[in-house]
């Protein structure tokens, strides 16, 4: 039998309440939650190194995430190596960073290069949605199973991170928040302006995902996560070497002169450079050769041919 709910006359809906800008809202938002779509897999491989995808369980997370890895195909007994975290940006995924560059040649010159999946997590443990633990999984879960995994270094002058956009802000925030962690940080074009970021109603999507990852604009927990407030508080002397950069023709690039200027106020071991550009692979390619020179006279490691 079809039974059909009527709503009581005196709770129904008064007319136009369901406005053009409330049916924007909750696409937006649906949208928001959408996972970028898979991309095709072209990965640009080097002589003398070889690729693996790894699945592993995230206790984190609380389910399997996958990360790629790029090694020497030629490894002496017992050698270990360094090992350097590449995050993706917004709206990619864990394959872009070897699709998308020749970074797979520094494996060839004796690295392990890792490059694990983010989601558009911004890597950070959400504030609303505290199953969502992006940070713990990649500062804990993902650091235990690739030194579980590979002939990796395990102190911190044999680990590094460098991200693009979205990952070098969480390149950033981790040089501040976990300096025991890592002896190098490389972070190109970051957006490390977004905690700060005001409300935006044609981009209402981005401001509801940012809502979620870093709590209530004004918040405590926002404030925790804001580089410009952590580079005040923090010790320069423990930090991580800071490798920083942006392109000239990009909206990110005054955000990140303020900040290295910062940096350079409080004496933090940093660099920053700027090249022609914009906020793609066209430019942070341009830049990558430059940030891993810096790695290796930072982290005291030859990187051979």
């Amino acid at each position: 039998m079809l039974i059909r709910q009527v709503i009581p006359l005196k709770t129904r809906i008064a007319p136009g309440f369901v406005t053009l800008r409330f049916l924007c809202l909750i696409l937006c938002l649906a949208a928001c939650h959408r996972k970028p779509m898979d991309q095709a897999d072209h990965s640009r491989l080097a002589p003398g190194v070889k690729m693996q995808d790894v699945l592993f369980y995230s206790k984190a997370l609380g389910r399997n995430m996958p990360y790629r890895v790029f090694l020497p195909e030629n490894l002496r007994s017992g050698e270990q190596l360094p090992v350097v975290y590449l995050l993706h940006g917004g709206g990619e995924g864990f394959r872009n960073w070897s699709n998308e560059s020749d970074v797979a040649r520094y494996a060839r010159a004796g690295l392990i290069l890792v490059m694990p999946e983010g989601d558009e997590s911004y890597y950070m443990n959400e504030v609303e949605s505290p199953q969502n633990r992006f940070e713990d999984y990649i500062t804990q879960d993902l650091i235990a199973d690739v030194e579980g995994r590979f002939p990796a270094r395990r102190d911190r002058e044999g680990r590094a991170v460098i991200g693009i956009s979205m990952g070098g802000f969480a390149s950033v925030d981790y040089a501040l928040m976990h300096p025991e962690l890592f002896g190098f940080v490389g972070a190109l074009s970051p957006s490390i302006d977004v905690p700060f970021r005001h409300f935006n109603m044609r981009r209402i999507d981005q401001w509801w995902k940012f809502r979620t990852i870093f709590g209530p604009t004004g918040s405590k927990e926002r404030s925790d996560r804001n580089p410009f407030v952590l580079v005040r508080s923090v010790d320069p002397k423990t930090t991580p070497f800071i490798y920083l950069t942006a392109g000239e023709q990009e909206p990110l690039l005054d955000p990140n002169l303020r900040f290295a200027a910062l940096l350079k106020q409080r004496n933090f071991a940093y660099e920053f450079h700027t090249k022609p550009g914009g906020h793609d692979w066209g430019q942070w390619n341009t830049q990558i050769p430059a940030c891993f020179e810096s790695l290796a006279r930072s982290l005291k490691i030859q990187l051979g041919d």
